[in-house]
C-alpha cells in the first residue's frame, strides 16, 4: 500500500471521527440545554406563583445572556405571558451564520410545577454555537495530524543518516565496542541504583506508615519521617530514645519475648527468614499511647546471622475506633432483640395471668361483703385481695412491656404531665417514703409538643423518679428538666440517638450509680438490686423501655459507679397543636414588612422549615447550604438580615462565615441559631455585631420575636 493510500486513509478517518463527534456532541449539548431550561422551570416556580416579576426577570434575563438563548418566554397556564425575555445577537457575522442555519435556532420547552401542579411553561428558543467549537476540534486534529506526520518524516531522515553514519563508522565502533559495552553496563547499574535509591525513598517518606530499622538492643538505626506525625518528637530525638521511652512495659516484654522465641527458633531450624506481627502500644511525646500494627522480621549479616531488625509500624486507632463502634452497635442491636423477645413473652404471660387473676382479684370483694365485720376470715381475704391487686398491676406492667404501636397516639405536652405528675398520690408517696430526697424540676418555657399516650409518659416519669429515689437511701437531689433540641449529628451512647429534632426528658440522680455489667440488663424484666415485693416488681425500667419504644424514641443512660445516673429520653416533636390549648400566640405581632432573609443552614430539612415559618411571617426568604454559598450569594446580593447556623458540616462554621461576610458588608444583621448550647464562638459572633441566639428546633415566636428585635435595632 502506497504513503498517498495510508494519508488518504487516515484522512477518512479523521473525518468520519470528526463527524462521529459533532454528532455525539451536538445531542449531547442538547440535552444539556434540555436540563437547563427544566432548572429554569423549577427556580422559577416560587416567583411564577407568587407573581414575583422583578426577582424572575433578573434571574431570566441573566439565563438568556448567560447560555445564548434568542428568546426566553414564561406563560401562565392560562396563556398569560409572566416574562418574555429577548437578546440581541452581538457582531456582524453571528446574524449570517443563523441565516444560513450553521448556528441553529433550537426550540426548548419546560413545564412549571408548583406542588405537583403545572401553573405555565418555560419556551426558549437557543442559539446552538457549537459550530465554533466543531471547528476548533477540527483544527486542533489537523494540527496534530500534521505534527506527527512531520515528526514521523523527521524519525525517518534521522534513521537514515543514522545508518550511514554507522557504516562509515563501523571499524572506530568495532574497536571500542567492548570498552563501550562495560561502560553501558555501568552507567545502567549506577542509573537503576539510584533510582532504586530514590524509589525506596519516596516510599519510605510518603507512606503512612513507619518503616525502621533497630539493632538488637532495640535502638533505632533507621526511622522513615512519618514518625514525626505518629510520635511528636522529631526524627533526631526518636534515634536517640531508649525502648523504655518509646513503648509501655508490657509492649516491650511482649516484643522481647516474641524477638527470644524466634532466635531460638531460627537457630534450631537453621534459617531466620520469617516475620511476625503483633498488636503493640507506643508512646506519643506528650505521654499518651498509640495503638499499632507491628510486623518486623530479622536483617541478617553476609554469615546469614541475625545483625538487627526491620518493619513497619501502623497506626490503627481508626481500626481499633471502628472496632470498638461496631461492637457498641451489636450490642445495642443485641438488647433490642433481647427486649423484643421478652416482650413477646410478657405478653404471653399476661395474657395468661390476666385469666387466672379475674378470679383472684374479684371474689374477695364478693366474700368480703357477706362477712361479718368481727370474722376471724376477713383479715386473710383481704391480705389476699391486696395480693391480687398487686399481682394485677405487675400483670399491666407486663401488657405495657408487650404492647407496641397500640398506644393512644394524641397531642400532648410533656410539661403538662409532669405538672400533672406533681400533684400526683404516687409522687407524694416517693416523697414521703424518702424525704431526704428533694425532687427539682427544671422545665422549658415554650417546649414543643409530642404525640403519645400520657398515661403510659406520666408512669415512666414516676418508675424513673421512683429509681432514682431508691439509688440515694441517705438522699439527695433528684433533677427532672424538659427542653426541646434539635440534634445535627447522631448520639453514639447507650443507643445511637439519630439527627433530628426531640423533645428530651431528662431525670438525673446523684446516687450510687450502676456498674458496666448491670447497665446492659437496667431495661429487662425482673433484673433488679431491689428487693421484690419491697421497692418495686422488678418491671418499672422494662415499661420506661417499651414506652420509649413504642413513642418511637431514643434512650441514652449515663452512669458509673459513685457518680449518679442521667436517663435521656428523646421523643420526635410535633409541629401539632394540643387540641385542649388554644394557641395564645398574636400572629400579626411578628409579620414582617417584606424584609429580606438568607438562612443559612447545612440541613435541607432546617432551610425548609425556616424558609415556611418566616413565609408566614411576610418575609422574602433565601437560603444558602453552606457558608461559601452564602458568601457567594451575598456578592451579589443585599439582605437585611442572615440567620446563620453556627455548626456546619465540612467547611466555615457560622462564626468564620459572618466574619467573611463583614469584610465586603459592614454592619450585616444577622441572629444566631444552632441546636447546641451557646458556645464562645457565638458570643464572639455576637461581639462581632450579631444580635440574638435562639436554639433549634425554630418556634415561630422564638424566630419571628428575635428577627423583629435585630430589625428594629
Amino acid at each position: 500500500m502506497t504513503h498517498r493510500h495510508i494519508h488518504f486513509l487516515t484522512a477518512s478517518l479523521l473525518a468520519m471521527t470528526f463527524c462521529a463527534f459533532v454528532l455525539g456532541y451536538e445531542k449531547h449539548a442538547l440535552n444539556q440545554a434540555q436540563e437547563r431550561i427544566q432548572t429554569h422551570a423549577r427556580i422559577i416556580e416560587d416567583a411564577m406563583w407568587n407573581y414575583n416579576h422583578l426577582g424572575a426577570s433578573e434571574y431570566l434575563a441573566l439565563a438568556a445572556d448567560t447560555h445564548g438563548y434568542e428568546s426566553l418566554t414564561v406563560t401562565h397556564n392560562n396563556g398569560d405571558i409572566f416574562q418574555d425575555i429577548r437578546t440581541e445577537s452581538t457582531g456582524r457575522l453571528e446574524p449570517l451564520l443563523i441565516r444560513l442555519h450553521l448556528i441553529p435556532r433550537v426550540p426548548l420547552m419546560a413545564r412549571v410545577e408548583y406542588r405537583g401542579n403545572i401553573i405555565g411553561w418555560v419556551e426558549a428558543i437557543w442559539l446552538s454555537r457549537s459550530i465554533y467549537i466543531h471547528a476548533y476540534v477540527f483544527f486542533a486534529v489537523v494540527l496534530i495530524y500534521l505534527v506527527v506526520f512531520l515528526y514521523l518524516r523527521v524519525l525517518k531522515s534521522k534513521k537514515v543518516l543514522e545508518e550511514r553514519v554507522q557504516e562509515r563508522t563501523a571499524e572506530l565502533l568495532s574497536s571500542n565496542r567492548a570498552l563501550k559495552r562495560e561502560i553501558d553496563e555501568r552507567i545502567h547499574a549506577e542509573e537503576a541504583l539510584r533510582a532504586s535509591e530514590e524509589q525506596y525513598r519516596l516510599l519510605a517518606d510518603n507512606i503512612n506508615d513507619v518503616i525502621w530499622t533497630m539493632d538488637l538492643d532495640f535502638n533505632y538505626t533507621y526511622i522513615s519521617p512519618v514518625a514525626v506525625k505518629m510520635h511528636g518528637w522529631s526524627l533526631e530525638a526518636l534515634k536517640t530514645l531508649t525502648i523504655d521511652q518509646v513503648m509501655p512495659p508490657e509492649s516491650i516484654d511482649m516484643a522481647g519475648s516474641l524477638l527470644a522465641s524466634r532466635l531460638a527458633e531460627g537457630e534450631r531450624r537453621g534459617s531466620y527468614n520469617r516475620s511476625v506481627t503483633m498488636e503493640l502500644d507506643l508512646y506519643r511525646q506528650d505521654g499518651t499511647t498509640i495503638p499499632t500494627e507491628v510486623t518486623a522480621s530479622l536483617v541478617l549479616g553476609e554469615d546469614g546471622l541475625p545483625t538487627g531488625i526491620m518493619g513497619v509500624t501502623r497506626d490503627i486507632s481508626e481500626r481499633k475506633k471502628t472496632e470498638k463502634e461496631k461492637q457498641e452497635l451489636r450490642s445495642q442491636l443485641e438488647r433490642s432483640k433481647k427486649m423484643e423477645s421478652l416482650g413477646l413473652l410478657a405478653g404471653g404471660v399476661a395474657h395468661d395471668l390476666n385469666n387466672v387473676l379475674s378470679g383472684i382479684v374479684s371474689y374477695p370483694d364478693m366474700l368480703l361483703m357477706d362477712l361479718d365485720a368481727d370474722s376471724q376470715l376477713r383479715g386473710p381475704i383481704e391480705t389476699m385481695k391486696e395480693s391480687g391487686q398487686k399481682a394485677a398491676t405487675i400483670v399491666q406492667d407486663l401488657l405495657t412491656l408487650a404492647r407496641r404501636g397500640v398506644m393512644a397516639q394524641d397531642v400532648i405536652n410533656l410539661n403538662d404531665i409532669i405538672a400533672s405528675y406533681q400533684t400526683s398520690p404516687e409522687h407524694q408517696k416517693i416523697l414521703a417514703h424518702h424525704q431526704d430526697t428533694e425532687v427539682d424540676f427544671q422545665l422549658e418555657a415554650h417546649l414543643f409538643n409530642i404525640k403519645g399516650s400520657s398515661v403510659h409518659l406520666k408512669k415512666t416519669l414516676m418508675n424513673l423518679i421512683g429509681n432514682a429515689a431508691e439509688a440515694q437511701p441517705e438522699g439527695g437531689r433528684i433533677t427532672v428538666s424538659t427542653e426541646s433540641c434539635f440534634l445535627e449529628y447522631p448520639i453514639r451512647g447507650y443507643n445511637t440517638v439519630n439527627e433530628g429534632e426531640y423533645v428530651r426528658l431528662q431525670v438525673k440522680d446523684s446516687g450510687q450509680g450502676i456498674s458496666p455489667e448491670d447497665l446492659n440488663h437496667i431495661f429487662e424484666p425482673f433484673y433488679t438490686k431491689k428487693k421484690m415485693g419491697r421497692s418495686g416488681t422488678g418491671l418499672g425500667l422494662a415499661v420506661v423501655w417499651g414506652t420509649v419504644q413504642d413513642h418511637h424514641g431514643y434512650i441514652d443512660v449515663l452512669s458509673g459507679k459513685g457518680k449518679g445516673t442521667t436517663f435521656n429520653l428523646y421523643f420526635p416533636i410535633s409541629r401539632e397543636a394540643a387540641a385542649e390549648k388554644e394557641n395564645g400566640l398574636r400572629l400579626e405581632s411578628l409579620k414582617g414588612r417584606r424584609e429580606t432573609l438568607l438562612v443559612v443552614d447545612d440541613m435541607e430539612s432546617q432551610r425548609k422549615i425556616a424558609t415556611h415559618l418566616l413565609g408566614h411571617l411576610n418575609y422574602q426568604v433565601h437560603t444558602a447550604e453552606n457558608g461559601e454559598a452564602a458568601i457567594a450569594f451575598l456578592q451579589d446580593h443585599t439582605v437585611d438580615l442572615v440567620i446563620l447556623d453556627m455548626l456546619m458540616g465540612d467547611g466555615m462554621d457560622g462564626l468564620q462565615t459572618y466574619q467573611n461576610i463583614l469584610k465586603h458588608h459592614p454592619g450585616q444583621k444577622a441572629i444566631i441559631a444552632s441546636g447546641f448550647a451557646e458556645t464562645e464562638r457565638v458570643k464572639e459572633a455576637q461581639r462581632l455585631g450579631a444580635g440574638a441566639y435562639i436554639k433549634k428546633p425554630y418556634m415561630l415566636d422564638t424566630l419571628g420575636n428575635a428577627i423583629k428585635e435585630e430589625l428594629r435595632g
